[in-house]
């Protein structure tokens, strides 16, 4: 399959402000979030992925600009593994800067609308264990080390897992998945 014509407009809203308020969109609210609960809390919300994806309509997209469940679950597959590397970068460097990541880039140049749904549901599961691990490894004394995304935006680890849990709460919300 070709690229689908109508793509998403690219992602350039500032989604720090879920720090410091509520959502208007799916409700998360990061002060009510103990950190040393992400571990579960990241289960949680990864597991009605496979129930997303294996409905027989996850690759349509609903629109033709918003993406299908399929794209949606490749994007928060993709999202687990680099902020598993960011929780790494913060954990062993002093006040990283994380390499930039182009989301929009990322799902065209990977296709994310041709990808079998069952791979992507092994996969998103398997990257959730990997980064509920790390967030289990991450010791009382390490929740203050700082880093700074590639814009600017700067994050200690409690704040980065806060940010990082909207994202993927925030997803499952825009596939009706919780």
């Amino acid at each position: 399959m070709e690229t689908p014509l109508a793509q998403p407009d690219p992602e350039d809203k500032d989604w720090t402000f879920v720090l410091n308020e509520p959502c208007p969109e799916c409700g998360f609210v990061a002060a009510d979030v103990d950190v040393a609960d992400l571990p579960s809390l990241v289960r949680a919300v990864t597991t009605p992925w496979a129930q997303v994806l294996a409905a027989p309509d996850a690759a349509v997209r609903p629109a033709p600009q918003v993406w299908s469940p399929l794209e949606y679950a490749c994007h928060v597959r993709d999202v687990l593994r680099i902020f598993n590397g960011r929780v790494d970068l913060i954990r062993n460097q002093d006040d990283p800067v994380f390499p930039n990541w182009d989301q929009d880039a990322t799902a065209i140049e990977d296709r994310y609308w041709e990808q079998d749904p069952t791979t992507v549901a092994t996969e998103l599961q398997d990257a959730a264990a990997v980064i509920a691990a790390a967030w289990a490894d991450v010791r009382d004394e390490e929740w203050s080390r700082p880093g700074t995304r590639s814009n600017g935006s700067k994050f200690t680890l409690d704040s980065l897992g806060r940010y990082f849990l909207h994202d993927i709460v925030h997803h499952l919300n825009d596939v009706g998945g919780r």
